[in-house]
């Protein structure tokens, strides 16, 4: 019959069985703190860290220079904790082996699985994920010291998974990260709009300024069948007249065909051309006006540059107005810094513009859009998700799933959406109407 505790005091058992319990208790504690370091390192935001950091906490400094590298660290980490609970349930199996002779291992089991989930994972865990940031500085200085003593050992385990891997047709990137840092921020702000903490448009604004550097100008530039240009060769008068009944600033200029641009007039200069000769020889001058002696020269931008690119080489250059080119340098568009600004504010109209709505919403629920429409812009419209990695516009977007020009009246299903083709002009698909199915 075993033992009571009263008996194991008064008995005089050797002095290692309490060495053992002391070492058992001080094995959980190291456990518990690797348990919430672990919990606390992972889920600190780092912008809040970094925020504290600017403040001049050093904790935080260190938990950021921690969380560089995070594979480093979550090994460090789990090889510590690893190593002490192995250990502790051990010297817990040594114990009760003592304490309760051969049913020793089933109660230092029963006992060591309880102890070490309340004190070792659960509890430390809880109290770091309450606040991470604060609790990943405090333990950062303990930390650094422990992740530099057990990196070589981390290495040699990085190097041994890695070879495994490879083994059994897994490759890994050493420098890729777990989450792109573009992608958890796009991840949550559309979590916090489902959730209803942040609203349509803030969203739309918040992605679309992070979506600059995925997209290409070619994806919102306006069509070069819509430009409006102006023949060099037309006589000055008419050039004058265009000029003002246009609601554009800047027209470009061509010579014997659309395709060959060879200069851009500002509405700025011409205004003022015109004041300077009215000013000193009277209208009648505008007869021998040369266009070309105040146009600018034509900026022209390739179609693959990214819309960030494309921004800051416009802020660089101060123009606001692109001629964009494909690889064989013809003619293919036009886009502006206005332009671009929009795929991050919504559309901008001014008093010139005229107000032309893409998108017509019917009580059915169907909604009329312009063929030239993008995709993009519906998808923010209608809360849609389409497609848009084989055609940037609703017409293109048909005709590429139709593989053929559609006639008016055919309809289309695919998506999850029905499309109605309603107008078209030649080759082109001007109206469409549309119903979520």
């Amino acid at each position: 019959m075993p033992p009571d505790v009263n008996d194991i005091i008064n008995a005089g058992y050797p002095p290692e069985i309490w060495w053992i319990g002391g070492a058992i208790l001080l094995l959980l504690v190291i456990s518990a703190f690797f348990s919430g370091s672990e919990t606390a390192l992972t889920a600190a935001n780092r912008a809040k860290l970094h925020g504290m950091a600017e403040k001049g906490d050093a904790g935080a400094k260190r938990a950021l220079a921690l969380t560089d590298d995070s594979e480093k660290l979550i090994g460090a980490v789990l090889l510590g904790n690893n190593l002490v609970n192995i250990l502790s349930a051990a010297l817990a199996t040594s114990l009760f082996t003592l304490l309760v002779g051969a049913n020793g291992i089933a109660v230092a089991t029963l006992v060591m699985t309880l102890l070490v989930l309340i004190f070792a994972e659960v509890l430390p865990k809880t109290y770091a994920i309450t606040n991470p940031e604060s609790a990943a500085a405090r333990i950062s200085h303990v930390l650094v010291p422990i992740v530099f003593l057990l990196s070589p050992i981390v290495r040699i385990i990085r190097f041994l998974v890695r070879g495994i891997l490879r083994l059994v047709g897994v490759k890994t990137d050493p420098e890729a990260s777990v989450l792109a840092a573009r992608q958890e921020i796009a991840d949550a702000i559309s979590l916090h709009h489902s959730e209803g903490m942040v609203d349509k448009t803030d969203r739309d604004r918040l992605l679309g300024a992070l979506d600059l550097k995925e997209r290409e100008v070619a994806e919102i530039m306006l069509h070069r069948s819509d430009i409006e240009m102006i023949d060099a060769d037309t006589p000055s008068d008419k050039i004058l007249a265009q000029c003002l009944q246009s609601s554009h600033t800047r027209i470009p200029l061509y010579s014997d065909e659309p395709e060959n641009i060879i200069g851009v007039i500002h509405a700025k200069d011409l205004l003022r051309e015109v004041h300077q000769r009215f000013t000193d020889q009277g209208l009648e001058t505008l007869a021998d006006f040369d266009i070309l002696a105040i146009a600018k020269t034509p900026y022209f931008v390739p179609e693959t540059t990214s819309l960030n690119d494309q921004m800051h080489e416009f802020l660089r250059r101060k123009v606001h107005f692109g001629l964009v080119v494909d690889e064989y340098g013809s003619l293919q568009g036009l886009i502006t810094l206005e332009d671009i600004l929009e795929e991050i504010v919504g559309e901008i109209i001014d008093e010139h513009d005229e107000d032309e709505d893409d998108l017509t919403r019917e009580t059915d629920g169907t909604v009329v859009v312009d063929g030239s429409m993008t995709i993009r812009d519906l998808n923010r419209a209608c809360e849609w998700s389409l497609s848009d990695g084989d055609a940037n516009t609703v017409a293109g977007l048909v005709i590429h799933q139709a593989q053929m020009i559609p006639s008016e009246g055919q309809v289309f299903s695919f998506q999850g959406v029905r499309f109605e083709v309603q107008t078209r002009e030649i080759n082109r698909l001007t109206k469409l109407k549309l119903r979520k199915i």
